[in-house]
């Protein structure tokens, strides 16, 4: 898939900001070293940085148009261009943070222990996901997929929901920490523009389906769920568009 930064970043402010709620829940110790999965355009990791100048911090990520991004946002940071599902670090990291990206990888019973064990004994793993995947913004980029002429391209990325419930990441996590913290949080952000919940999937979950069309298939394709959401998620009388959009926190320390 190939990412744009410039797409993803046009909702910064909304984006970053669970990113901080997250951040800021980590208790203050002393920290040496840090992964940040999923770094992204290096907004986040920037901050991970001025959090804990002192520490080593490495931002991993797939994709090379945002690495070359953080690179230019945050050259004091080590950068990885690595696919997260093949990272397999030889040393354990005293944090390991990522903020909106461990859904896009599968099989999490395994994946979360599989990450604890990369930590250092006392140290923390801090995961923020997306948990909107039922919600009409969502919902509707299926119901597209579905009906029209380039079902047959594209309905396979037509999955159950890949974030479970907080109760399932407790089970695996509990049995490897000593305090664990889950949480849900639903923002009611305030969007600006003309369909901007398209604007905003367009950045991410839609770029999945955008990526395997072509030409005119593709940009009828996002016309048609442009004109589903839009009246999905209509603007109120001051012109703004309400969009909600819960996420899913865990703050796990690992046994020491």
């Amino acid at each position: 898939m190939v990412w744009d930064p410039q797409q993803y970043l046009k909702f910064s402010g909304h984006r970053l900001r669970p990113a901080v709620d997250l951040l800021i829940r980590i208790s203050d110790f002393a920290v040496r070293s840090v992964a940040d999965l999923g770094a992204g355009a290096g907004n986040v990791t920037k901050l991970i940085k001025e959090r804990w100048p002192e520490a080593a911090v490495t931002g991993v990520e797939g994709s090379a148009e945002m690495v070359a991004a953080g690179k230019k946002a945050a050259p004091e940071i080590e950068w990885l261009q690595q696919d997260l599902a093949s990272w397999r670090p030889a040393q354990k990291y005293d944090v390991i943070y990522s903020n909106a990206a461990l859904h896009w990888l599968p099989d999490h019973a395994s994946l979360f222990p599989a990450l604890m064990q990369k930590v250092e004994p006392g140290g923390i793993l801090a995961v923020q996901m997306p948990r909107n995947f039922t919600a009409p913004s969502h919902l509707l980029i299926a119901e597209t997929a579905l009906n029209g002429p380039w079902r047959g391209k594209v309905e396979h990325l037509v999955t159950p929901p890949p974030v479970g419930e907080p109760g399932f990441y407790h089970g695996l996590l509990a049995p490897l920490s000593d305090t664990i913290d889950i949480w849900n949080t639903e923002y009611l952000q305030v969007l600006e523009g003309e369909n901007p919940v398209k604007e905003w999937t367009k950045g991410t979950w839609l770029t999945r389906y955008l990526d395997i069309l072509q030409g005119e298939e593709k940009a009828a394709f996002e016309a048609a769920y442009g004109e589903r959401v839009a009246k999905a998620y209509p603007k109120n009388a001051s012109g703004q568009t309400l969009f909600p959009f819960r996420r899913l926190f865990m703050v796990a320390q690992r046994k020491r």
